[in-house]
C-alpha cells in the first residue's frame, strides 16, 4: 500500500467522524443549527462519495456527489424562504 492510499482511508475515518458530528449538531432544536448540520453533513457524504470514486473507480458515485453538492444549497435557500414566509 501506498502513502496516498493510506491517506485516503484516514481521510475516510475523519469524515465519518464528522457525519457523526454532523447529525448531532442537525438534532439540535433550532432551526438555523439544523440547516448548518445538515448542510455539514451532505459536504461530508460528497467527500466520501469522490472517495469512493477514486479508490474503487464506481463512476456514478461521482455523479452524486456532484448533485448532493448542487441541491444542497438549492434546498437550504428554498426552505429559508420557506420559513420567512
Amino acid at each position: 500500500m501506498n502513502l496516498l492510499l493510506i491517506s485516503e482511508y484516514i481521510l475516510l475515518a475523519s469524515l465519518a467522524i464528522f457525519i457523526i458530528a454532523a447529525v448531532r449538531i442537525a438534532t439540535r432544536k433550532t432551526i438555523a443549527m439544523g440547516l448548518v448540520g445538515v448542510s455539514a453533513l451532505t459536504i461530508a457524504v460528497a467527500t466520501i462519495l469522490i472517495l469512493i470514486n477514486k479508490i474503487h473507480g464506481i463512476g456514478f458515485c461521482r455523479d452524486i456527489a456532484y448533485a448532493l453538492v448542487l441541491l444542497g444549497p438549492v434546498g437550504t435557500i428554498a426552505f429559508a424562504k420557506v420559513l420567512k414566509g
